[in-house]
């Protein structure tokens, strides 16, 4: 399509890359954006927000394959349609390395923890994914 000629790859980023792909919902994202770079405790999230309204509802598949030479992150955050205008703003997290595509969403509030582990090589996104939520929602690990 048009679109995707004029943004053949998304900008670097230092982070962990959150691209926004829906742009009627400026609340839900301010919203999103404070709750993923708030401090949780000693640990926060090593995020970089990327807004453009050409990524206007694309797809992970669709971003993954825009992903800049020498892209080193694990994984890739979207902030969608489905994250803004959900009741709990589940972002889609998508691995980018074990196995490339796989996908879970994660609350806000629980993406420190997620990225942290993952950018550090602590845990395996698999870990994650494997304990979200029927709903396919990861909301953090059982407290013991």
């Amino acid at each position: 399509t048009n679109r995707e000629v004029q943004m053949k790859t998304l900008p670097a980023t230092e982070n962990v890359p959150a691209v926004r792909t829906d742009y009627e919902h400026e609340a839900a994202w301010e919203a999103v954006r404070q709750a993923i770079h708030r401090r949780y405790g000693p640990f926060r999230a090593y995020v970089d927000f990327i807004s453009d309204p050409a990524l206007a509802g694309f797809d992970a598949d669709q971003l993954r394959a825009m992903l800049p030479p020498g892209f080193s992150h694990p994984i890739l955050l979207i902030v969608d349609r489905l994250a803004l205008a959900g009741a709990d703003h589940p972002v889609l997290v998508v691995d980018l390395e074990a196995e490339p595509g796989r996908t879970f969403r994660v609350i806000p509030s629980e993406i420190w923890g997620v990225e942290n582990n993952l950018s550090l090589a602590n845990m395996d996104f698999w870990e994650f994914a494997d304990h979200a939520g029927p709903d396919g929602v990861f909301r953090g690990f059982p407290r013991s």
